[in-house]
């Protein structure tokens, strides 16, 4: 028998946390996946290859009505058409073998959220062990979850009658702090439901919840990475001088930052020993690698082959990153990055930010979606992302931003934006940045070297570009000398500052400082 909320439910045998030996051997018994050469498990998602942001619902009820921003990023289901899919979802995974995985989000003993993650599959539950964050074993003995998540890939809704726009759903309800997933076998979708739920609880208890990776430098000088997926939080953060605190989800609480997480979710695809030594290393036994192509006969990933998707990853625990900080707890950060991948190669590589031009630029979260991380996504778009996180953030993006403000304000942070993105031209034309020149602007910006260069205004993006960087190139910390066409540019530029201010004017009422601290199209 299995505890679902307000009933019971027979079952098959019932794995509760097991170990990830134990995991791996079940796995490879019922051929759910293959052991690489590395000592890695290989898996497959079928067509799900990325997350279904459209297919993501959270129950509209008392708790949630008038707080959360709806619109086409939170879309509302109602308490009916909930209780219809749990009802049927309970009685699809009667008499079946289920995994259960019991941990924390969060490391931070204040501000954590105890889980229960229920799989029908024994990888989903191995990435929910590896992603999560284990605990103790006297901590399981009296162990309650907060919330619980069923995930069943292989049950589908009825959209006709049950409110889903399509088969697929992931449905968070805050009121009965459960959330159901099915008919997908991306197991992003497990990780980024639990993150969704940290967003709505933690700025009730004035923690602020952000989308970032972490790490913290020698001195203990803390260091904040935002951006969306492929913008290179993972990479940038993976540093061999630094230590790591966290990849992907943090909180900022009046004692410092946090990890939301006990492991790391990195993009493969392309991976090399040399230009991410850290992630390459900790693809070994233990980690679970998802639509990596593995040679039929030597075993080995081939981190080049996006056949199945560009979205390949890999989920590790933290603590196969030599030196991570474990517990991941640390300081206030003394420095923000934002990253963007700009597709249309005009954004500048790097740029100071003031308090209201980081406040724009994170409630703006410009970029582009790289193919894959989204079905339907084959090539870079632009994009604007609410907190460079939108599809996770439940409340308005004032919220955030004002707990981002008071916070650069409370510790004197520095914030800088960095692309990643294209120079020389839009994608197509131009080449992707440099990452050793990319790394040098990070080392910069973190050290402070970056502040005593000479700074050139860029006028239409209203943003302070340095004029030196120690290792990078001079000539293409100006965006514009990397064109050969300059008008081409300057049209290209204008562009992409109206759409930043077409953008903007969904905020509806926000101070002068912060709208006169973006771009400004001429």
């Amino acid at each position: 028998m299995l505890k679902l909320l307000e009933t019971e439910i027979k079952t098959g045998n019932v794995y509760r946390n097991l170990s990830t030996a134990s995991l791996v051997e079940i796995i490879l018994e019922r051929k759910e996946g293959l052991l690489s050469s590395t000592g890695a498990l290989s898996v497959k998602t079928g067509k799900f290859t990325g997350r279904s942001p459209d297919d993501k619902f959270i129950v509209d009820d008392e708790v949630t009505h008038n707080s959360v921003d709806w619109g086409k990023v939170n879309h509302p289901i109602s308490e009916e058409k909930f209780d219809k899919i749990y009802q049927r979802m309970k009685k699809h995974i009667e008499n079946r073998d289920l995994f259960v995985f019991d941990g924390f989000v969060g490391a931070d003993p204040e501000n954590r959220l105890p889980i229960r993650i229920i799989n029908i599959r024994a990888w989903h539950n191995l990435f929910s062990r590896q992603i999560f964050i284990r605990p103790e074993p006297e901590e399981l003995q009296n162990f309650k979850p907060e919330f619980t998540l069923i995930s069943a890939d292989d049950f589908a809704a009825e959209p006709a009658t049950e409110g889903t726009r399509t088969e697929t759903f992931i449905i968070i309800n805050f009121k009965k702090k459960i959330v159901l997933i099915g008919s997908t076998s991306y197991a992003g979708e497990i990780k980024k439901a639990m993150f969704s739920i940290m967003n709505f609880l933690l700025p009730k208890r004035e923690v602020f919840p952000m989308h970032c990776s972490a790490n913290v430098g020698k001195n203990g000088d803390v260091a904040l990475f935002f951006g969306l997926s492929g913008t290179g939080k993972t990479t940038l953060s993976a540093d061999p001088e630094r230590r790591l605190i966290g990849d992907d989800e943090h909180g900022w609480s009046d004692n410092g930052v946090f990890n939301f997480e006990g492991g790391c979710y990195a993009k493969c695809i392309n991976l090399k020993k040399e230009h991410e030594p850290q992630i390459w290393n900790a693809i070994r036994f233990g980690s679970l690698m998802e639509n990596v192509v593995i040679n039929n006969e030597t075993r080995d990933p081939d981190y080049a082959d996006g056949s199945l998707t560009e979205n390949t990853r890999v989920v590790y625990p933290l603590d196969y990153i030599d030196g991570a900080v474990i517990p991941s707890m640390a300081g206030h950060p003394k420095t923000i990055v934002f990253l963007t991948a700009d597709a249309f190669g005009v954004m500048p590589p790097i740029a100071k930010l003031t308090k209201e031009g980081a406040m724009y630029h994170f409630m703006s979260g410009y970029t582009s979606k790289l193919a894959g991380t989204e079905r339907g996504i084959t090539e870079p778009k632009e994009t604007f992302s609410t907190c460079f996180g939108g599809p996770f953030m439940p409340l308005r993006a004032q919220e955030y931003a004002k707990m981002l403000g008071k916070k650069i304000t409370e510790h004197g942070t520095r914030v800088y934006l960095i692309n990643t993105g294209w120079t020389g031209g839009p994608y197509g034309i131009g080449k992707r940045m440099n990452l050793a020149y990319t790394r040098a602007m990070v080392t910069a910006a973190l050290s402070g070297e970056i502040d005593k260069a000479p700074v050139k205004h860029h006028a239409i993006f209203n943003l302070d570009m340095p004029t030196s960087c120690p290792n990078v190139p001079p000539e293409i910390l100006d965006p514009r000398n990397t064109w050969s066409d300059k008008d081409k540019y300057d049209a290209a530029a204008k562009r992409l500052a109206l759409l930043f201010v077409k953008n903007f004017e969904k905020f509806g009422s926000v101070s002068k400082e912060i709208v006169n601290a973006g771009p400004r199209p001429q």
